[in-house]
């Protein structure tokens, strides 16, 4: 057994033309290792082939060429013990609406071949919240208790991944709140977890490692602090005592004048340093009332990575 959760070397998945649609590369060759018991977050813009790359891993796409293992497991040597290791929450509510919750984690189970005297059914139900609708028809489930219930069919035969994808996309701040939770919680208990979010702020206070797709490929790929580090960028933002207008500035810091009063100076801090800025000022007689320092965020650093392409 290695480190790895999930190990990906060359994998290509080319999808064939069909009517007037041509065909299209979606990976084109990714290489990619996902430690044991991390979160790992996913990010890339849309159609940049992390669902291509999910479906793969999840075995409902036949992958052109490469090779993935999941938790030790060839998925072409080895598909059921590879595919019972990982547990996928898909980002689209599909279930069945004469199902009840319990039901539905029952035949999960039962489809995964989990004896009924191994099946968790009352124990998912309780971490997902729904230990009262336990017997509810699936129909009557407000849209928050269906992404809840989707998470519980992810866990029904207890895999060392799980797989959540756009997993808070349209969910109120509160059921965020509860599945991040529960996210931690299973996390702390060994089970490593892969995320794919449009919410960089969340990618960026979850995930321990993230690795950025775009155009089929892997353009970065670190912890989540050093991704951050590599944009080496600040911003002082200095609230004047009494109106000021922007002084002159050298080309190496960019300035800008808010509407409400407050002027903000970004520049290179490995070869700027702040008290350059706050010289400026002084020399321009802008008294200080406040000032505070802005780091680089996770955005930052996708749309530097993505836009380049």
């Amino acid at each position: 057994m290695t480190d790895n959760a999930i190990e990906i070397s060359g994998l290509k998945k080319t999808y064939a033309a069909t009517g007037r649609s041509p065909g299209k590369e979606a990976l084109k060759g990714v290489d990619l290792n996902i430690p044991r018991g991390s979160i790992f977050g996913l990010l890339g813009p849309n159609g940049a082939g992390k669902s291509t790359l999910i479906n793969i891993l999840a075995g409902l796409v036949v992958k052109s060429a490469g090779s993935v293992k999941i938790w030790g497991f060839d998925q072409d040597t080895n598909p059921r013990q590879s595919r019972a290791s990982i547990g996928i929450m898909p980002q689209e509510p599909h279930l069945d609406p004469f199902f009840t919750p319990a039901g539905s984690l029952d035949v999960q189970a039962g489809l995964y071949g989990v004896p009924k005297s191994q099946r968790r059914t009352a124990e998912i139900l309780d971490l997902i919240g729904l230990t009262d609708k336990a017997d509810a028809y699936s129909r009557s489930l407000s849209g928050g208790m269906r992404r809840r219930l989707l998470l519980g069919k992810a866990l029904v035969h207890s895999p060392q991944i799980l797989v959540l994808d756009e997993p808070t996309a349209g969910v109120d701040i509160a059921l965020r709140n509860m599945l991040w939770q529960n996210v931690r919680k299973l996390n702390d208990e060994g089970m490593t977890v892969i995320l794919t979010t449009h919410y960089l702020e969340e990618a960026e206070a979850m995930c321990d490692d993230i690795a950025i797709i775009n155009h089929g490929e892997v353009v970065a790929r670190d912890s989540t602090s050093n991704l951050i580090g590599h944009l080496d960028r600040k911003t002082l933002v200095i609230t004047p005592d009494g109106p000021a207008e922007l002084p002159e500035l050298p080309p190496e810091i960019a300035g800008k004048k808010h509407h409400n009063g407050m002027l903000s100076f970004t520049y290179q801090s490995a070869t700027t340093p702040a008290d350059a800025v706050l010289h400026i000022l002084r020399e321009a007689g802008i008294t200080i009332k406040d000032v505070k320092t802005q780091e680089a965020h996770l955005e930052d650093v996708f749309l530097s990575l993505t836009s380049a392409k």
